[in-house]
């Protein structure tokens, strides 16, 4: 993990370490909730900090939910050459554009890997670098509940 940090131009602390652990190993998109109930011994704003600093240099996606609530995953894009600027020219690996389902009624955000982002022609001179894609609805837990 800390190498994965490192190649983000990011110093691998303690705390930077547990808080992307926690979101390497997630199955789904993670909340800030839901990491600061995985580290419990760390400081709420220690968390938020690196969640901040990992979107800055791009080493995690965030995904809004329509609460406003934000999910965070990794990025597969392997980071740009330093050229005095972050990471923002990256563009986004084709494993990280796919769907994403979040169930209105557990609030919980799905990874739909197997469903690609599906090709946008934008206008001339428009250049994408990222693209989130968000299905609302019922997931199929909260289906069968009724």
């Amino acid at each position: 993990m800390a190498g994965m940090l490192a190649s983000h131009g990011i110093r691998p602390t303690a705390n930077r370490i547990m808080v992307a652990q926690v979101i390497a190993e997630a199955v789904r998109p993670v909340c800030l909730a839901d990491i600061e109930d995985a580290l419990e011994s760390v400081d709420k704003s220690n968390i938020f900090r690196a969640l901040t600093l990992f979107r800055e240099a791009r080493l995690v996606h965030v995904i809004e939910d329509e609460t406003g609530v934000l999910h965070y995953e990794l990025c597969h894009a392997q980071p740009a050459e330093d050229d005095g600027h972050r990471d923002h020219d990256d563009v986004d690996d084709d494993e990280d554009l796919h769907v994403h389902f979040f169930c209105r009624v557990c609030r919980r955000m799905t990874c739909l890997h197997d469903i690609r982002i599906p090709p946008v022609e934008l206008p001339g001179g428009y250049e994408a670098a990222s693209a989130t894609f968000i299905v609302k609805g019922v997931c199929p837990d909260c289906a069968k509940e009724g």
